[in-house]
Parts: structure tokens; C-alpha cells; sequence
């Protein structure tokens, strides 16, 4: 039977694209999904014939002076919720009550924080989503804190040291909150659990949506979570064709070293592209930069032979025909790579992409190197590494069979079935 499925996401194109792959696969099986988010998506989800509508607070991932601020490693994970996000908890409340009258299923991203309200004051029933394993906060799989990323050493001495650290990020983070506890007090609602953490899981459904390759049930996952496997979109079928000239690019040498920022880091680049230029000199090989729309990317000049810039390509399409690629390490960006089996250099900035990046190293086809550290040379020396050492693209090619194995898409769309389906009560 048909059920109306509202799906609310926020973020950049890595947080909307799986929800897009989501709902195209719930349309498929004969379901209504929706899709709630910015607006600035509109066209883009509509075009797929999902049917759309606007969540506030509205994002605009070309906005360079706001991307700057939530990519920023010390203190963008905290001024993207305690200054942009939370602060306008009740508009999202507001229009997604709107949004799921008559539906059947809620189905949040981690940081659709009005979603839990909206779902215990209306009756509707809930499942959530993660996008990478940091959602959990595992004291077992101790997380990589972007602005301390050296205490992801500190994994090795186990939970006893997971535990304390977690408990000192949930304190840190509290105050952040306020405007969530004000709107439940206000709804009539108990005060719940904090939203960034415990708070943002169903209790009836979670779906980790990341390939089993990053990361195992852990025993204080909720008990509810299925881990489907990454559920990809990378645009419309149309859209996944190379560019003439970048195709013509491709076939006219060696396969290219790809770097690229995604599309929330690439307005933060700085000298990333400068200095990636210059990488490809000292190592002599070939390469497409990928730099996004904003024109302070663009490398100076006439681009050395055997170099081709472009503001975009499908990763689906271009990350299998590279030698190597070098990327922020955004989950969806870090699945698309996973599944070419190339090797990468990871360049994390902020929010999962310290801990993506280095669940990637332990992989094994993975070099790490942080954004303030980025220069030519030991770019170079990382990437001469990932070329010439053959286990790196042996581990890349054992990863990317195991990834291509799930089915990721098929897998959230039968648990959310089975939770329709399910007689229990709302919740």
C-alpha cells in the first residue's frame, strides 16, 4: 500500500543527495515520498519529480561567507548549531508540522532537530538517520573531535577513556540546546533527551546510512539501528556525463590525480588549490582540479600541460577513471571514493570528516593531512606514496568490492517498510 513518506534533511548537497537516493527508491516501491528542506534545493529535488517542501532556516552552500564559518575547524560545528541551526528551532517546528500532515512516516537527518518534536506532538510515527559513525558517539569507537583531533589517539586505550571524553563533549555542548528545551516546555512537551546526542535517535527505527566498511555495531549503539550501506545520488542520470572537454581530458593521458572540496569545504579552499598545482609539478603527473564556482579557486594563469580545471564532475563518473583522489572527506564524498578503489588523500576540515578520514586510513587507502598543513611538498610526498605502494590500491580494490556489495538504497527502503508495516504505536 502507498504511504506518504516525509523525508527532512538539511545541510549541503553531501546531506541532501542520500536523502534524494532514499526518496527516489521509496517512489519506485510505490510510495509518495517528500522531501523537506532549504529551499535552495527546490528545483534541484523537483526535478526528479519528488514532491518538495521549504524547511527553514534556509542554506545557500555558495554563500563563501557562511560556508567559511562552518567549515572552520576549531569552531564551525559550533556556530553551524549554537548560531545558525538551533537558534531557529521553532520555524523548522513550524514548517514541518506543516509538512507531515496526512503522512504516514517521518523519516530526520541528525540535525533536523525539530523532527523528534514534531513527531512526539503530532503522533507521527519516526525513524531517524546517520550519514557517518560519528552520529553515535561511541565511547567504543571513540570519535575524532574536529577542533582536538590528536585525542583520536587516545581510541586505543578503549571505552574506559571514551567514556569520560564523550561525557566532557555532551557538558560542552549543552547550553547549545536551550532553544529546543524552551519549545518542548512550550509545546507542552517533557524535556527529553539532548537533542544533539541520545535525543536525535528514533526509538523505533535508526538507519545508519554508510557502508559497513567505516565502522561495526557497537554496544552503545541504540539497539534499533540497521546498517544499510551508503545510500548513493550523485544527480540525475542525464547529469552523470564528463563535460566534452574533461572527457576529452581523460583519454588524452595517464589516469589524473582529482582533488576537490566537495561542495561546502570548496569555500574555504584558501591555497589548497595553489598549493595542489604545485604538487603535481614536483610529482609530474597529471591532474583535474575541480574548484567549484567561486573564481578565487582558480589557479592564476595558463594551467601547466597535462593540468585541466573545472568547477564540477559527477564523482560517480570521474573518481573510477583517477589514479588517486584528494578530497575533504564529507561521507558522501569519502563513499564515492571508497567505491571507485582508488587510493586518497584526505584533507579533513570540520564536523565528520576528521573521523571519516581517519577510519579511511585504517582502511588502508588512505593518507591524512590537515587542512593548516597542506603545502606542495608533503602533498607530494603523500601522494607518491599512494601511486607507487602497490597495497594502497590493493586495499582500495578488497574496500571497493565489499562497498559495491551493499545496497544501500534497498536496504533503508525495506526497514522503512517493515516499519510501517510494524502494528506498534506512533513512536
Amino acid at each position: 500500500m502507498s504511504k506518504r513518506v516525509v523525508i527532512a534533511t538539511f545541510g549541503s548537497f553531501g546531506d541532501v543527495n542520500p536523502y534524494v537516493g532514499l526518496a527516489l527508491g521509496l517512489k519506485q516501491r510505490g510510495h509518495r515520498p517528500v522531501l523537506a528542506t532549504a529551499e535552495f534545493y527546490r528545483s534541484y529535488i523537483e526535478r526528479e519529480g519528488i514532491e518538495f517542501y521549504p524547511l527553514r532556516p534556509n542554506v545557500d552552500p555558495r554563500d563563501a561567507s557562511a560556508m567559511r564559518r562552518i567549515m572552520d575547524p576549531k569552531r564551525g560545528t559550533e556556530y553551524l548549531f549554537k548560531e545558525f541551526l538551533l537558534p531557529r528551532v521553532r520555524e523548522s517546528y513550524e514548517d514541518l508540522s506543516e509538512a507531515v500532515r496526512g503522512a504516514d512516516l517521518l523519516v530526520t537527518h541528525p540535525v533536523t532537530f525539530a523532527g523528534p518534536l514534531v513527531a512526539e506532538k503530532e503522533g507521527v510515527p519516526w525513524a531517524s538517520t546517520v550519514l557517518a559513525p560519528i552520529s553515535f558517539f561511541s565511547a567504543h569507537d571513540l570519535p575524532v573531535f574536529s577542533p582536538f583531533p590528536l585525542l583520536a589517539a587516545l581510541r586505543r586505550f578503549g571505552p574506559g577513556v571514551g567514556r569520560p571524553l564523550v561525557g566532557l563533549a555532551k557538558r560542552s555542548t549543552w547550553r547549545w540546546t536551550e532553544p529546543v528545551r524552551r519549545l518542548r516546555a512550550d509545546l507542552g512537551l517533557p524535556p527529553g533527551k539532548d537533542p544533539i546526542y541520545e535525543g536525535q535517535f528514533s526509538p523505533r527505527l535508526v538507519l545508519a546510512m554508510f557502508s559497513r566498511v567505516l565502522a561495526q555495531p557497537k554496544l552503545d549503539w541504540p539497539p534499533n539501528v540497521r546498517i544499510t550501506g551508503q545510500v548513493f545520488y550523485d544527480g540525475p542520470s542525464s547529469n552523470r556525463d564528463l563535460q566534452p572537454d574533461l572527457a576529452r581530458f581523460l583519454r588524452s593521458g595517464p589516469a589524473p590525480v582529482v582533488f576537490t572540496l566537495g561542495t561546502s569545504a570548496v569555500e574555504a579552499a584558501g591555497g589548497f588549490y595553489r598549493e595542489s598545482l604545485d604538487a603535481t609539478r614536483h610529482l609530474g603527473v597529471r591532474a583535474v582540479l575541480l574548484v567549484g564556482r567561486n573564481p578565487n579557486n582558480r589557479p592564476p594563469g595558463p594551467l601547466p600541460e597535462g593540468v585541466s580545471s573545472f568547477e564540477y564532475a559527477p564523482f560517480s563518473t570521474i573518481f573510477p577513471r583517477a589514479a588517486a583522489m584528494v578530497h575533504q572527506g564529507g561521507v558522501g564524498t569519502m563513499a564515492q571514493a571508497l567505491r571507485s578503489g582508488r587510493p586518497m588523500l584526505v584533507v579533513p576540515f570540520a564536523h565528520d570528516q576528521p573521523d571519516n578520514a581517519l577510519r579511511a586510513r585504517s582502511l588502508g587507502v588512505a593518507k591524512v593531512v590537515y587542512p593548516k598543513r597542506y603545502s606542495a611538498r608533503r602533498v607530494a610526498k603523500h601522494l607518491r606514496a599512494l601511486l607507487e605502494e602497490p597495497g594502497y590500491s590493493d586495499r582500495a580494490g578488497e574496500v571497493a568490492r565489499r562497498v559495491r556489495s551493499e545496497d544501500g538504497v534497498g536496504s533503508a527502503c525495506e526497514a522503512i517498510e517493515e516499519l510501517l508495516a510494524s502494528p506498534q504505536g506512533p513512536l
